[in-house]
């Protein structure tokens, strides 16, 4: 009889902020998030999420010494795609906040070897967007044969920190045709400390295309909200989202956990249960900026699908 794994031995990787799990067909979880420092990007795999903290793991790409690619390098995701690996993250060329954002822009590795943490890695450089500015937190997902990018990115044009939009890409590194917008930061949960929507993951379940993402600052604040369209729907056309007004994952006093976001989605060992993959604090920063206090940790929670199709996410460390 398969062992059901439905609750782990939270939080099952020590300081990685911005969890990002691929559950490969090989029997392996392959794991990577943001390393304190943001000076590399980290891999690493085992054959349960419990066993990731202790997992193989191997350093596949460091920061340039200088230039666009030195500084900051953020929220790293390793992705399967027409059989080579890809990992989408986010590099400044300095630290330094300018007109009130990060130095961001979108970049892509890509590996055509079996094993990505012992494969070698090619630099397939900038994704570019409609236009240039801060952007970070790339994912991307197929449906119905087409390849699509989600993201979040600053329009000088519209107050805040960064919305989300989403391509259609020709190849696993160049977008191509309309970049549609899909969320701005207009509720109250989503503007505290900054106005920000980002961290956008998706999973498609039920006729259903979800992405969940990530709001407000990278402190206590930061919460979890959701949109959604039909999976027969045109993606690229706006008007085909919908957004939950209120965040569907939040702090929990209670079990000690801060800050819940930046989310990826997974199954559970035996694939019967969908797992959520998300970062949360210890404990509430008081002193300094929380991006340079390592203690979001990597958690891993089986969460449920109510009679209308939607994820039921419950509260951080119920299980």
């Amino acid at each position: 009889m398969t062992n059901v794994q439905t609750t782990y031995k939270n939080p099952i990787v020590i300081e990685r902020a911005d969890p990002w799990i691929y559950k490969h067909t090989d029997g392996y979880y392959y794991f990577t998030g943001s390393v304190p420092g943001y000076q590399e990007i980290e891999v690493r795999r085992a054959k349960s999420l419990n066993e990731l903290e202790q997992g193989e793991r191997a350093s596949v790409w460091h920061a340039h010494p200088t230039g666009p690619m030195s500084s900051l390098i953020w929220a790293p995701e390793i992705h399967l795609i027409q059989g080579r690996w890809y990992i989408y993250f986010a590099a400044a060329g300095t630290d330094q906040v300018a007109k009130g954002t990060f130095q961001h822009r979108m970049y892509v590795l890509e590996c055509d070897d079996e094993n990505p943490l012992t494969g070698n890695w090619s630099e397939k450089g900038q994704i570019k967007t409609a236009f240039e500015s801060f952007s970070l937190d790339g994912t991307v997902f197929e449906l119905g044969n087409k390849l699509y990018y989600v993201w979040a990115q600053k329009d000088p044009a519209i107050p805040g920190n960064s919305n989300l939009y989403i391509s259609e890409m020709q190849n696993p590194w160049t977008l191509c045709g309309k970049q549609t917008l899909l969320s701005i930061p207009e509720y109250d949960w989503e503007k505290v400390g900054f106005l920000v929507n980002e961290g956008p993951a998706v999973i498609i379940r039920n006729g259903k295309v979800f992405i969940t993402y990530s709001g407000s600052a990278t402190d206590e604040n930061y919460c979890m909200g959701l949109l959604w369209a039909e999976t027969a729907a045109d993606l690229l056309d706006g008007y085909n989202w919908h957004k939950l007004a209120e965040p569907v994952f939040r702090s929990s006093a209670k079990n000690h956990l801060f800050g819940p976001g930046h989310n990826s989605f997974t199954r559970n060992e035996d694939g019967e249960n969908d797992v959520l993959i998300y970062h949360a604090r210890p404990k509430i920063v008081t002193e300094g900026d929380p991006l340079d206090v390592p203690d979001r940790h990597a958690h891993a929670q089986v969460f449920s699908w109510n009679a209308d199709g939607f994820p039921v996410f419950g509260e951080p460390g119920a299980d």
